[in-house]
C-alpha cells in the first residue's frame, strides 16, 4: 500500500541524505530529518521497550500490559470497529475547544502504556516541548504532540466510557489476516475474525493496491481524533494527520509507506520524552493557543 505525504522542507540538507554524526551524537534521516540520541529534556531515547526500577513492580506490569491486549485482540473484530466509526463519526458527543479537551485528559490515564503513569496531560506537554526544542521552526509539529492522544477522552463519561481495549494500545488493520509483527499475535486466535474466511486472508475485504488510508484500524484515540480533525477542517499538513491516524500502529512496515519519515521521527518523541520533569502549563499554554488558532477553529464537534 503506498501514501504520498508532502513533507515540509528542511533547509540546507539535501533530501535522501543519511548519515551519523558520532561527534554530535545524532541520527539524519530522509529528507533531513534529524533524531537527537537524547531528548531536550537529557532524557535518553531507550532501545527497549521499558526500564523498571524494580522488578516485581515491572513483572506485574508487564502482564497487565499482556491481560490488556489478549482483550484487545479477542474484542477489536472488524464489526465493532465498524460500529464505532459509524457511532463517533458523528461527532455529536461533546462541542468544545482544543485546550479544553487537554485539561479533560487531567482525568485519564492510559493502562496499555507501563511507562506512564501520569495524567495524560503532562505526557501530551512533555512531548510538544521535547519536540518544540529540537525543531523549533515547525509549529505544526509542537501541535501534533500536544493534540496526537486526545481521542483518549473516549474512556470519559461524556464520550461514552469505552473500556480501555476500545481506546488505547497499539493498533493494528482488521477485516484482513492479522499480521505477525502485532505485539502478542498469539491472542488474536481467539477473535472471532480470524476464522471468518471473509476476513483471513492476506487481502480479506480490501484489494491488493489499495492505499492504508482505505483500510480500517482497529478502534482507538487515534481514528477518533483523526476524524475530529477532518471533520472540523483542520488546516493541519497532511503530515500531522497521518501522525494523528497512525502514531500507534507500531507494527508499521515502513518500506510499505512512501513517507513515513515525520511518523519515525514523532514516534521517537512520542515514546521517549516521558519523565518526571513537570512542564509549566501557564508558561506554555499562551503559544499552544496560539497554534491551536492558527489551526483549528475555535470550537470543535466531539
Amino acid at each position: 500500500m503506498t501514501i504520498l505525504i508532502k513533507q515540509p522542507e528542511f533547509v540546507g540538507t539535501e533530501a535522501g541524505e543519511r548519515k551519523v554524526y558520532e561527534e554530535e551524537k545524532v541520527l539524519v534521516l530522509d529528507a533531513g530529518l534529524v533524531v537527537p540520541h537524547t531528548t531536550s529534556f537529557g532524557q535518553t531515547f531507550r532501545l527497549t521497550f521499558c526500564l523498571y526500577n524494580d522488578f516485581k513492580t515491572g513483572i506485574m506490569m508487564q502482564k497487565s500490559v499482556e491481560i490488556f491486549y489478549q482483550i484487545n485482540h479477542i474484542k477489536q473484530t472488524y464489526d465493532f470497529v465498524q460500529r464505532m466509526r459509524n457511532e463517533y463519526s458523528k461527532l455529536n458527543r461533546v462541542e468544545m475547544s482544543i485546550w479544553e479537551c487537554c485539561e479533560l485528559l487531567n482525568e485519564v490515564v492510559d493502562e496499555s502504556d507501563p511507562d506512564l503513569d501520569e495524567p495524560e496531560i503532562v505526557h501530551l506537554l512533555q512531548t510538544a516541548e521535547a519536540i518544540r526544542k529540537d525543531y523549533p521552526n515547525e509549529d505544526w509539529l509542537h501541535l501534533t504532540g500536544l493534540i496526537h492522544d486526545l481521542g483518549k477522552v473516549l474512556l470519559l463519561p461524556s464520550f461514552g466510557e469505552l473500556p480501555q481495549w476500545a481506546v488505547v494500545g497499539d493498533t493494528f488493520p482488521v477485516g484482513c489476516a492479522f499480521d505477525q509483527s502485532n505485539v502478542h499475535h498469539k491472542y488474536f486466535t481467539e477473535n472471532p475474525d480470524y476464522y471468518n474466511p471473509a476476513y483471513n486472508t492476506k487481502y480479506g475485504v480490501y484489494s491488493e493496491g489499495c492505499g492504508l488510508e482505505n483500510v480500517m484500524m482497529s478502534w482507538g484515540h487515534d481514528d477518533h481524533m483523526y476524524l475530529v480533525a477532518m471533520e472540523n477542517k483542520s488546516t493541519l499538513p497532511s503530515a500531522a494527520l497521518f501522525i494523528i491516524r497512525y502514531h500507534s500502529f507500531y507494527a508499521l512496515n515502513k518500506e510499505d509507506v512512501e513517507s513515513p519519515k515525520w511518523l519515525h521521527l514523532f514516534s521517537k518523541y512520542d515514546l521517549y520524552s516521558k519523565s518526571k520533569v513537570r512542564v509549566d502549563v501557564e508558561k506554555v499554554k499562551p503559544y499552544y493557543l496560539s497554534l491551536i488558532k492558527k489551526y483549528f477553529p475555535l470550537k470543535l464537534r466531539w
